[in-house]
């Protein structure tokens, strides 16, 4: 499908790898002004050494400031698409109170300030937003629990604020990822054999996901095409949650 967004300006949260780098990537391939946020300086300086993210800008933004947040969206004078794709999975360290709410305030809450703060925006263009969920959203997680209850609670903040703001012809949407190969899930391919064969053989595909097959599911919802979608959380999954084996 090819899509236009010539004139279109965008931001994306956590487009400096993975699933944000490759939706930086597409919206300048449809013509969007793109303004990207990492976690990091090195992050930044990377991208800004990779000839296909020429002509994005990027900056640091810590989502867990909320004065920082809202700082960075008032330099803006219009917006037309949020793209939320800031996100960790601290695993073993979930299972203590530090690295449960540490998880929560990337995941969840960082999510929510970048909506909040960008919602204005929107509404003066009739804007769109696409949140990052997880298959996670729909299922509990034995090894991951704070990451299971932030995707969950990004499905529920993507439904809520799709009846909220739906008034000010703002579209609020989500992607629910599966296994996805990014730098924050490639140690799982590399260094847990077990657990990776059973991503296999419960995904119907029988391969991990490309960064760029979900930017093209982001891509679609932020697209005229998706005009009268809102409040979905658009599974991109391989078949996994069809699955019930």
């Amino acid at each position: 499908m090819s899509v236009n967004l010539n004139g279109k300006k965008a931001v994306v949260i956590g487009g400096s790898s993975g699933i944000g780098h490759a939706t930086v990537v597409a919206l300048l391939e449809a013509g969007c002004e793109v303004r990207a946020t990492g976690v990091s300086d090195a992050e930044i300086r990377a991208c800004r050494d990779d000839a296909t993210l020429a002509p994005a800008s990027f900056e640091v933004l810590d989502v867990r400031d909320s004065a920082a947040v809202s700082a960075f969206f008032a330099e803006h004078d219009s917006l037309d698409i949020l793209v939320n794709s800031a996100g960790i999975g601290r695993g073993a360290a979930e299972f203590e109170e530090e690295g449960f709410l540490q998880t929560l305030e990337i995941n969840l809450n960082g999510t929510m300030r970048c909506c909040y703060a960008a919602r204005d925006l929107l509404a003066r263009n009739q804007g769109c937003i696409v949140n990052l969920g997880s298959v996670m959203s729909f299922f509990g997680s034995p090894t991951a629990p704070a990451y299971a209850v932030s995707k969950g609670g990004v499905a529920q903040l993507t439904r809520s604020l799709a009846i909220a703001w739906g008034k000010d012809g703002v579209r609020v949407n989500a992607v629910a990822p599966g296994w996805t190969d990014t730098p924050m899930t490639r140690g799982i391919q590399e260094n847990a054999a077990e657990r990776n064969a059973r991503v296999l053989a419960r995904t119907p595909l029988g391969r991990w996901a490309k960064p760029e097959e979900i930017a093209a599911c982001i891509l679609f919802l932020v697209s005229p095409a998706a005009s009268f979608v809102t409040g979905t959380v658009l599974a991109a999954d391989g078949g996994y949650m069809a699955n019930g084996v």
